[in-house]
């Protein structure tokens, strides 16, 4: 009776084994688009949700981080500029396991940019900002 059960649980262990291989996976990994110093990460929703004009400068690093770009305007006033680049990749795979193995992988990137301007006044206090995004 042991010899029996073996036998029956045999083929059903190897098929738990070999099922994962059958299933379709679709992977999708992102690079965010982080500042590189706080780890923050920066979005459009972010900058319309978290700035405002008025806003004194040391609010704005703590909302956006670190800006790329730090420069004057024709008036002296700082202007800081944010730039950040992602890189979505989607890859998806399938196969089967039977006695034989096949499998068929896709893969795909969308490249994204996010550019934020932010105009302070002699104060260091928003004036106005802007911002702009594309996929591609």
């Amino acid at each position: 009776m042991t010899s029996a059960k073996t036998f029956l649980l045999l083929p059903a262990a190897l098929l738990l084994a070999l099922l994962p291989g059958c299933q379709t996976e679709a992977q999708r990994q992102t690079d965010e688009v982080r500042d590189a110093r706080t780890g923050k990460k920066l979005t459009t929703g972010v900058v319309q949700r978290e700035i405002r004009k008025g806003m004194p400068s040391a609010d704005v690093a703590e909302a956006l981080g670190s800006p790329n770009i730090v420069s004057t305007d024709e008036d002296g006033r700082e202007v800081w500029i944010y730039e950040r680049f992602a890189t979505d990749v989607t890859a998806a795979s399938s196969g089967w396991f039977i006695l034989w193995h096949a499998q068929k992988s896709v893969r795909s990137s969308t490249q994204r940019t996010l550019t934020v301007i932010v105009k302070f006044d002699h104060d260091h206090k928003v004036r106005d900002f802007a911002y702009h995004s594309s996929s591609f």
